[in-house]
């Protein structure tokens, strides 16, 4: 099973747009959602808690402006990119846009070879891991791009659910993941597993962590989740 590949919500009013967006999307292997206005886009990011969001600036009723604003004024959503789409060029309408919270500003019309860029770019910074990246917290290092894991030096051998869990842990250490987003990122959203399937699976990824000595770098915190570090 491929570990959950990230979700882009796409928030564009115009049809054709999206389509296009929807199908260079899932073309370089990204989960897309759609919302044809900003009222929907705001009820889909609570839902789905999309990795990242395409959103168009001039949207029916609730902007584009108006839905960033509410996105990172929320702590549980803030850290997800935004790129803002505009047909607006005026410097002082880029400057809006990234001061109230956009992260990249791409102007209409755009290359979407150069957007699919861009939201790669963002992606790197938010789930190394998915873009192939190598991570490393203390002596561990993940090699997502040839599938290793060492410690200390040495190789470890972990099963592939134990190696997306160990790569979506290190993405953020300290951050505390409860078991239902584990699920969600390790099995992928559409997959019915039993929560207590992840005590299982960090049993094993810390017993393979440990093989060659070192502490227990998976952290339980009792009744949210885990965390390493």
């Amino acid at each position: 099973m491929a570990q959950s590949q990230p979700c882009v919500l796409v928030v564009e009013d115009e049809g054709a747009q999206r389509e296009v967006l929807k199908y260079n999307l899932e073309a370089e292997g990204f989960n897309v959602v759609m919302a044809e206005n900003g009222d929907e886009a705001m009820l889909l990011v609570a839902e789905e808690q999309p990795d990242l969001i395409v959103l168009d600036w001039m949207l029916p009723n609730v902007s584009g402006i108006e839905v960033c604003r509410r996105v990172k004024a929320d702590p549980s959503t803030r850290a997800i990119p935004i790129i803002m789409l505009s047909a607006r060029s005026e410097e002082v309408d880029r400057v809006r846009g990234l001061e109230t919270g956009a992260d990249d500003y791409v102007v209409k019309p755009y290359s979407v070879v150069e957007l699919m860029a861009r939201l790669r770019t963002q992606l790197r910074r938010t789930r190394p891991a998915s873009m192939g990246e190598r991570l490393s917290f203390a002596d561990i290092i993940l090699d997502s791009s040839e599938h290793r894991v060492f410690r200390g030096g040495q190789a470890l051998h972990l099963g592939p659910t134990e190696f997306r869990l160990l790569s979506t842990l290190m993405e953020k250490p300290g951050r505390v993941w409860t078991r239902e987003q584990l699920l969600d990122r390790v099995w992928g959203r559409d997959i019915y597993v039993d929560t207590r399937t992840i005590d299982v699976h960090v049993g094993r990824l810390r017993k393979a962590l440990m093989a060659h000595g070192g502490d227990n770098p998976v952290r339980t915190v009792r009744g949210a989740g885990y965390s390493l570090g």
